[in-house]
């Protein structure tokens, strides 16, 4: 049986890089919107609101879809097989948060707007949690 020395030190082990990857996901959620508005030419007349507007319901998506596949699951994280997880995860949160934000502005969801932020949100995503591997020592083994 473990002390419960052991076991706090276990829990916050886990939750460090539990709380990096919440805050990184985070992170890429509001860069990728950001990147939006500067695509478009608007980065500089946004105000937060507007920002928030597109943040928001896309990690409240992103946070409600990717435990489901697993993209919290920090024993799988290492693995080449973890990855798909990421962009799938992606995928999935776009369509939610492009509804989301169709709610929150009252507002009509275009599709393209769903497809491309389903693109960038998972490149994103997949980039981050690639560098997150790295960042708490975990190693990605190569193809092969």
């Amino acid at each position: 049986m473990r002390s419960m020395g052991s076991m706090h030190r276990s829990a916050h082990r886990t939750r460090r890089p539990l709380l990096l990857l919440l805050l990184g996901d985070a992170l890429v959620v509001l860069l990728t919107s950001l990147a939006g508005f500067a695509q478009h030419g608007e980065l500089m007349t946004a105000g937060v609101g507007r920002v928030a507007a597109t943040a928001v319901p896309f990690a409240v998506a992103w946070f409600l879809t990717a435990p489901w596949l697993g993209c919290f699951d920090l024993d799988r994280m290492p693995r080449l097989s973890y990855l798909w997880r990421v962009p799938a995860a992606a995928v999935l949160a776009a369509p939610l948060g492009a509804v989301l934000r169709g709610l929150w502005l009252e507002a009509p969801v275009l599709p393209i707007f769903a497809v491309v932020m389903a693109a960038v949100l998972g490149a994103g995503m997949l980039v981050w949690r690639v560098l997150a591997a790295r960042l708490l020592r975990l190693s990605i083994p190569a193809a092969g």
